[in-house]
């Protein structure tokens, strides 16, 4: 299944996690994405996802033809070296946020995902989107998190390239 959304990866306890970033055209999806670069994270896929379930967990990877390219708005279509997948564990939709939000979940697949509300164009954005992946599986967020296990890769499912 090919979603329009980004994807960005953050290196977790050995392990790359990745956060689907969701929201309208225009929304401010690839400038988040350019502003989380800067803050460590990588880039899997901008603008198309394909995503794939595997053993109750979601992944992700750029279509073939969009692999290592972002669109920058102002700049036009750049070059930038990205993951060639990920395990996707937090989705974070566009949109206005609750100042204390109750838990909630995105379901992919069949997969469910802890969701956060963002406000993509805030400054404050990738830093949001860091605590809360390093804060998944603690607190509440617990009974959205199991450990992780090996990564399934995107050819042993079946997923073409």
């Amino acid at each position: 299944m090919i979603l329009h959304a980004g994807l960005l990866a953050r290196r977790l306890d050995r392990a790359w996690a990745g956060v689907l970033v969701e929201g309208a055209s225009g929304a401010g999806k690839s400038d988040l994405a350019l502003r989380a670069l800067d803050e460590g994270f990588r880039l899997v896929a901008d603008d198309r996802v394909v995503v794939w379930a595997c053993e109750g967990r979601l992944w992700g990877r750029a279509p073939d033809v969009l692999q290592d390219l972002m669109e920058v708005r102002g700049l036009g279509v750049v070059r930038t070296p990205a993951l060639r997948f990920c395990e996707i564990r937090l989705v974070a939709r566009a949109g206005a946020s609750e100042r204390m939000p109750e838990p909630s979940a995105a379901r992919h697949l069949g997969v469910r995902l802890p969701l956060i509300m963002i406000q993509p164009l805030e400054a404050s954005a990738p830093a949001k989107m860091r605590r809360v992946l390093e804060h998944l599986g603690q607190g509440q967020e617990g009974a959205y998190q199991a450990g992780f296990a090996a990564p399934c890769s995107p050819h042993r499912v079946g997923i073409p390239r």
